[in-house]
Parts: C-alpha cells; sequence; structure tokens
C-alpha cells in the first residue's frame, strides 16, 4: 500500500496540483516551518541531552549521592512521562492539530529544563525530568502529522531528513555547550541558560504557521480510516516497533552514556569529549539528511517507496554495528574513529525508517502511529541507560553496554526484513 506516492505537490519553479489535503501555504514556507520543526528538535535534545553531560562530572554525582545504577536511573527519567504520553500525544494532534499543542507544549519542557537549576535533591532532580518528559512528548507525533500533511512521498525522505538533522544536531552542539557553560560557570547556569533561550523559538513559529488557513476540516472517507485494532494487529507495526527500539537503543546509549565514556575508558578531556560528541551526532545530522535526499531520488526515479526506504535503513543498522570494532580496540584513534563512523553511518536509516512508517500508513492514522513509534523509542529511551549503567557496574567496563546495542540492532534488522513488507501493511476494514 503507496499511501500517497502519486499525489502532486508544487516544486519549486514549477506547477502543480494542490498541495497534499488541499492546505494552501506556499512551497517556500514548508520548507521554512521544516527548518522551525528542525530548530524546535534541537532545543529539544538539548534540553534532554544536557543531564548527560552534568552526570559525566564526578563532583555533580558525588552532590546528589549517585551510584553508576543511580546515574542510569537519572538519565531514564526523561523517558518515563515522554513514553506513557506518545499516544495521547498522537491523539492530541491528530484531534488538535499542531500549532497550539506544540507552542504549548514547548514552552512547559523549556521552564521544567530552566527549573533543574533550582533543584538541591535527587527526588527534585527526578522530577524535573519526568516534567520536560512531559513537555517534549508531543514534538515528534505534531512534526510527523505537519510532515504527512504537507510533502508527498517523493519529498518526504528530504523534508523528514531536514527534520530529523536537529535530533542529531542537537546533541552534537547541546553536549560541547553544556560542558562548556559548565566549565566557564556551573551546572545550575548551564540548565538555566539552555531551558530559558529555547522561549526564542515560540516567535517565527506563532507568526508563521497557519494551522489548516481557509479551509474546513477533512472529512475522512471510511477507505482511509483504520481502527485500532486492524493497526496493532498488522505485522508491519510491530516490525517498526522493534526496530525502532533498536535503533533508538543505540541512539540513547551513545546520547546518555557517550559522555562518560569518552572521559572514563579513553581519558578525553571535557573540552575533547564535547568535541568528538559534536563529531559523531553533527555526522549522523548530514547523513540523515542525504539518505533522506537520496533515497526520494531513487524512488523519483522508479524505485519501490517501501524496498528504497527499508534497505537504506537497514545499510544504517550495518554500519551502526561498527561501534563494537572501536569498543574492542585498545587503540584511542581507532575508537574514537568508530564512534563517529558508526553514529554517523546510523543515519542513513533516521529519515527512512520514519518516512516509510508513512508510506505504509494512511495520513489520518499518522499521529497516532507515529505516536507509538515514538513510544517504542521512549522505552529504549528508559532501559539503554538503566541497563548500561547495571552492566556497567556488574563488569567494570563498556564493553558488554556495547555488546548489548550490536544484538538489538542485529534484532532491528531481521525484523526489517521479515515483518515490515508491503503485503503485511495495514488495510482499511470494509464499511
Amino acid at each position: 500500500m503507496k499511501a500517497d506516492a502519486n499525489v502532486a505537490i508544487p516544486i519549486l519553479g514549477g506547477v502543480g496540483a494542490p498541495p497534499v489535503d488541499g492546505l494552501s501555504e506556499d512551497y517556500g514556507r514548508r520548507w521554512a516551518i521544516i527548518g522551525l520543526l528542525s530548530l524546535a528538535a534541537i532545543i529539544a535534545y538539548i534540553s534532554r541531552s544536557n543531564i548527560a553531560v552534568a552526570l559525566a562530572m564526578p563532583d555533580f554525582c558525588r552532590a546528589f549521592g549517585l551510584s553508576e545504577t543511580g546515574r542510569g536511573t537519572v538519565n531514564s527519567a526523561f523517558f518515563w512521562a515522554y513514553a506513557a504520553l506518545q499516544l495521547p500525544a498522537g491523539w492530541i494532534v491528530d484531534r488538535y492539530g499542531v500549532k497550539w499543542p506544540y507552542a504549548i507544549a514547548l514552552l512547559f519542557w523549556c521552564v521544567a529544563s530552566a527549573g533543574t537549576s533550582l533543584v538541591n535533591s535527587v527526588e527534585g532532580l527526578i522530577t524535573l525530568r519526568i516534567l520536560v518528559g512531559v513537555g517534549e512528548s508531543i514534538s515528534v507525533p505534531a512534526s510527523a502529522k505537519w510532515i504527512r500533511l504537507n510533502f508527498a512521498e517523493c519529498r518526504r525522505g528530504l523534508a523528514m531528513g531536514l527534520y530529523m538533522t536537529g535530533t542529531k544536531i542537537g546533541p552534537g552542539i547541546g553536549t560541547p555547550l553544556a560542558a562548556w557553560l559548565i566549565t566557564r560557570h556551573d551546572w545550575r547556569t548551564m540548565f538555566l541558560v539552555v531551558g530559558a533561550s529555547g522561549l526564542v523559538w515560540l516567535v517565527p513559529w506563532i507568526l508563521m504557521v497557519k494551522e489548516n488557513p481557509g479551509r474546513k476540516p477533512i472529512k475522512r472517507s471510511s477507505k482511509e480510516t483504520l481502527s485500532f485494532r486492524t493497526l496493532v494487529a498488522s505485522p508491519v507495526i510491530w516490525g517498526t516497533i522493534i526496530a525502532t527500539f533498536s535503533y533508538m537503543y543505540f541512539v540513547y546509549f551513545c546520547l546518555t552514556w557517550m559522555p562518560a565514556y569518552f572521559v572514563e575508558r579513553r581519558h578525553l578531556t571535557f573540552t575533547q569529549m564535547g568535541m568528538y560528541t559534536f563529531f559523531s551526532f553533527g555526522g549522523m545530522a548530514v547523513v540523515a539528511a542525504l539518505g533522506g535526499w537520496l533515497a526520494d531520488i531513487a524512488i523519483g526515479r522508479g524505485g519501490d517507496p517501501v524496498s528504497v526506504r527499508k534497505w537504506f535503513t537497514i545499510l544504517g543498522f550495518i554500519f551502526a554495528s561498527t561501534e563494537l570494532i572501536g569498543a574492542r580496540s585498545s587503540s584511542l584513534s581507532t575508537a574514537l574513529t568508530f564512534s563517529i563512523v558508526s553514529l554517523s553511518g546510523l543515519g542513513l536509516a533516521t529519515a527512512n525508517y520514519w518516512a516509510l512508517t508513512q508510506t505504509l500508513i494512511p495520513a489520518s492514522a499518522i499521529g497516532l502511529i507515529s505516536g507509538l513509534q515514538n513510544c517504542a523509542a521512549s522505552v529504549a529511551g528508559i532501559i539503554a541507560p538503566i541497563f548500561t549503567g547495571w552492566l556497567k557496574q556488574r563488569t567494570g567496563n563498556y564493553e558488554a553496554p556495547m555488546f548489548a546495542c550490536c544484538a538489538f540492532l542485529v534484532v532491528g534488522v531481521i525484523s526489517y526484513i521479515f515483518m515490515v513488507r508491503e503485503r503485511y501493511a495495514p488495510r482499511p476494514e470494509s464499511p
């Protein structure tokens, strides 16, 4: 089922049919809003990754009395509410649209992030991380919904890739920024500055985004409507959930423990740690946009959207598994090289595994399914930091956690090969 591969939209310098779902924004405005969505993702990921930098500080951990497992628990607290609220968040954007729910959510999470500067107890620290997760829970379902309604198949990979670059640039610049603020000032100043600065985004968002301008709500036909039971009975949905968990387990290992790995295992300074984290996530951002664009080109030349996006995703998983080479090497240069190569290579999957979901699922259910998919990603965010801390405490090294990452990536590849197939896509029920 190719949801809308043949829907025509205007392209730069050309004339086409009305935009997807009849929206009237001009083409340039849509790409500008993609930029805003990417910027919001940067703000979100800086707010969720800065805690990992603080937890790499021995003084911070001593101040809160944190063990290795305790560090993992604080790292994962963000995802407790974030995971639980993905389905409600998807329902909200399907029901109420994107503009105002996203604006309110960003205001909430920025205030909660800035409020972390005031905490003096582990309980307060965990509570604020949970509240940041509450606010950010709407970000992915809202962004996926907006892209699905505004870009057809032949442009969706690039649009999703550019949006997803924000999720990689965020930790890429957030980690060195947090390290610099802590070094120059202290961790309290870092949380305050990071949280408060994100509020500036609200101004262009409110001015530029028009929620369904000049039209009545879309009436969905019975042929496009899918029940939740039909959706969750599909092997495609479960294969996507498993693969999403596998993808994000590796990403969240890198997001929450890589700064500590660089400092503790490879003995880098805070400045060096920030630099290599930047190159790892920055490389992933570039490859994410490039991978989405190349897949769009292949599809535009006649390639099957499902096959093209699936194999780009599998190739990204294979690249990510090379992290194990660096983990087992005694050479610092080899370890650092594969830290960059593995995370950058995973960027081939970033845009395409999200765009593949949009290819196989009708627009009316995208908010809900994006929420379900991001819920799986969030569960990985809960498990990866805690399981990594437990493995490190039991083994005394980082090799076992990296073996776990590789094992999950293999499971993800298997699920894409055998479960995420066009013939298993959920079909509308007969009226």
